[in-house]
């Protein structure tokens, strides 16, 4: 057994930049427990790579999740930091703020229209 796990208790020396920080995730839970209170959405996951790290949310037993916020670890804008993806892959909105990504999309009216 060559590859064996360890827990790190303090990971204070790590780059917080490779995650959401505290506030960042909070606003988003608070986001996903209202939609799946009233019954709109049903799982979420994470993913994470060397560019980006995304809340995926589900609306039921998918493979792909029906929306994605996103949060961009090396942005070449200031506002490309935080957007949010359709289960297209269409960006939706994008902002420097997560607060305002949370608040500016209107979640209960947005839905996709084929062109």
């Amino acid at each position: 057994m060559k590859n064996k796990l360890k827990l790190i208790v303090n990971n204070t020396n790590q780059n917080k930049e490779i995650f959401f920080i505290k506030k960042e995730l909070q606003c988003i839970l608070n986001l996903y427990a209202r939609k799946v209170s009233s019954g709109d959405w049903k799982d979420y996951g994470l993913s994470i790579n060397k560019k980006e790290i995304s809340f995926d949310i589900y609306q039921g037993a998918s493979e792909n999740p029906i929306y994605r916020i996103s949060k961009n670890l090396k942005p070449k804008n200031k506002n490309e930091r935080f957007y949010v993806l359709d289960k297209h892959g269409n960006l939706i909105t994008r902002s420097e703020s997560i607060d305002k990504i949370v608040n500016k999309v209107e979640w209960t009216k947005l839905k996709l229209i084929k062109k």
